[in-house]
């Protein structure tokens, strides 16, 4: 298939998956459609939300359609890296065997992930970065295509181990899941209170996934794109003699290099599955908020006059 009739294909089966996963998850297309963009453009999701907005049965909803394994890891203060990674044991024959822990899987919904230790956190995110993992001075590769959707309660945070910017920063969106409109929280209600199971199609396969992840990265973007795109993440940060005004009077520290590349790559994504051969200003606009909200850390200023970091980064446009 050449990269046209790819492209082309992609378009079609991106709505077929969005009607798909429409039939178990009511509303929240906006997040829904950053989770594809991330997995397409093959980085990780953030996602931060209150309790009971089914952020498991999306992600378990998002991996049946696209014919992927998942596996759910509950994070607890107690959970030690080799209870995700996995563990040496010996076998009826007394030599070590390596038992794979949930880590292994296509797409790993880390739920909680700031209730655990810094230890836990830190075994996560480099299976993440590296798509393997060392046991025992062994290296262990994870199968592609590898995807962490990592869930935070920004409610309670007590007890809790936030996430430090430099880890944050790994993620390429940082998804806010809103609670339901009155509408979708009837038929929410009405659909989840009767007997009936809904079966979800899988429309991909990993084979699938792992060249829409290629045939991204082949896109071509003009340079006018790419330094749009730079300047943008130029203007976060305070120090810099482009930052306008209200960076320098409501933020402390602004985004890095990564998130130049996440722009341009979830850019590439957006313009593909929106029937577009090659990204332009509005499709890096369209995905800013999501790639930028974790990299920027407001100052008390913006905090007491109740400024969100989307606010101000859609004021960089």
């Amino acid at each position: 298939m050449s990269n046209v009739a790819a492209a082309e294909s992609l378009v079609k089966k991106h709505q077929q998956l969005k009607q798909e996963i429409a039939r178990v998850i009511v509303g929240q297309e906006q997040v829904i459609e950053q989770i594809l963009l991330s997995i397409y453009a093959g980085g990780h999701a953030l996602l931060i939300g209150v309790p009971g907005l089914a952020k498991t049965l999306m992600v378990n909803t998002i991996s049946q359609a696209l014919g992927l394994e998942f596996k759910r890891i509950q994070f607890t203060p107690d959970l030690m890296p080799s209870d995700i990674l996995g563990s040496e044991i010996l076998d009826e024959n007394r030599h070590f065997k390596f038992v794979k822990g949930p880590v292994f899987s296509n797409i790993v919904l880390a739920d909680e992930i700031n209730r655990t230790p810094p230890k836990t956190q830190a075994a996560m995110l480099e299976a993440m970065q590296e798509r393997s993992v060392t046991v025992s001075g062994q290296n262990y590769g994870l199968d592609l295509p590898y995807f962490v959707l990592a869930t935070q309660n920004p409610i309670e945070q007590e007890g809790t181990y936030p996430l430090p910017e430099a880890q944050l920063d790994r993620f390429m969106f940082a998804v806010h899941l809103d609670y339901p409109s009155f509408e979708e929280e009837v038929a929410v209600v009405k659909s989840t209170t009767n007997n009936e199971k809904i079966k979800v199609s899988a429309l991909f396969n990993a084979k699938e996934i792992i060249e829409i992840q290629q045939l991204v990265r082949m896109v071509p973007v003009p340079d006018n794109v790419i330094e749009y795109a730079v300047r943008l993440v130029g203007k976060t940060r305070p120090q810099g003699d482009s930052a306008p005004t209200i960076i320098k009077n409501y933020v402390d520290w602004g985004a890095g290099p990564r998130a130049s590349q996440n722009l341009i790559l979830a850019a590439k994504a957006h313009a593909l599955v929106n029937s577009k051969f090659s990204p332009d200003i509005e499709d890096v606009q369209a995905v800013a908020v999501g790639i930028l909200r974790h990299r920027i850390i407001k100052n008390y200023k913006a905090e007491a006059e109740g400024l969100s970091e989307a606010f101000i980064i859609k004021e960089l446009f």
